[in-house]
């Protein structure tokens, strides 16, 4: 556990197998994964204030479909608190797909009503005003400014995920396994400004002891 709490840019099976010594990678998976599993602190504090969220894809590739209409890729929705100019917390789920259905739940359980939640015109968030939020949009249509100038924060953190997963994983992540990946890098993330390893290790400690 101490050794996956240091690993900076996260820990693989493989990592876990060789630094072990342990004979199946299997069993350095299932370790890692229990792990994973105890990354995300029940009842944990929502986010506040505000919240940029936006959607992407991570995963495989299916030649000649971008976007929302790519089936080979996982789907998923992130959500970064503002800091100023920099970022805050995060929050991110995998979806089934990009229907108000999937976005607002995510928002319900990620941030606090009364908060100002910055998205794109995407037609799925417009049910956040109903739902005790207030809705920033910004329509990315027509402008000259990227989405990563317009909402900064979001898609920076959908970088260094991607990041992240083709770096320590070389992108092998499954769908069904792919919420436990991202709980390690939002535990990662939320946890970066820590100068203490020790501090890292005894959350993971406190948190694996609420985990079955």
């Amino acid at each position: 556990m101490w050794w996956v709490t240091t690993q900076k840019n996260g820990a693989s099976a493989l990592g876990l197998q060789r630094v072990l010594g342990l004979k199946s990678y299997e069993t350095a998976w299932t370790w890692l994964h229990k792990l994973r599993r105890a990354m995300v602190r029940p009842g944990r504090d929502l986010l506040t204030d505000r919240v940029e969220v936006d959607e992407c894809y991570v995963g495989g590739l299916e030649e000649g479909l971008p976007g929302r209409l790519n089936l080979e890729k996982a789907l998923i929705v992130v959500a970064a608190q503002e800091n100023g100019p920099g970022i805050g917390r995060i929050r991110m789920r995998q979806i089934v797909d990009a229907s108000a259905e999937s976005l607002v739940p995510f928002v319900q359980d990620s941030v606090e009503p009364g908060s100002v939640i910055h998205t794109d015109g995407w037609l799925g968030y417009l049910p956040l005003e109903r739902s005790g939020y207030q809705h920033d949009v910004t329509f990315l249509r027509g402008k000259k400014k990227t989405p990563s100038k317009l909402m900064p924060r979001v898609h920076r953190v959908i970088s260094l995920l991607k990041r992240w997963l083709m770096g320590t994983h070389q992108g092998a992540v499954s769908h069904k396994h792919l919420d436990y990946y991202l709980d390690e890098f939002t535990f990662r993330f939320n946890r970066r400004r820590s100068k203490s390893r020790g501090k890292l290790f005894f959350r993971l400690v406190q948190q694996a002891v609420a985990v079955e």
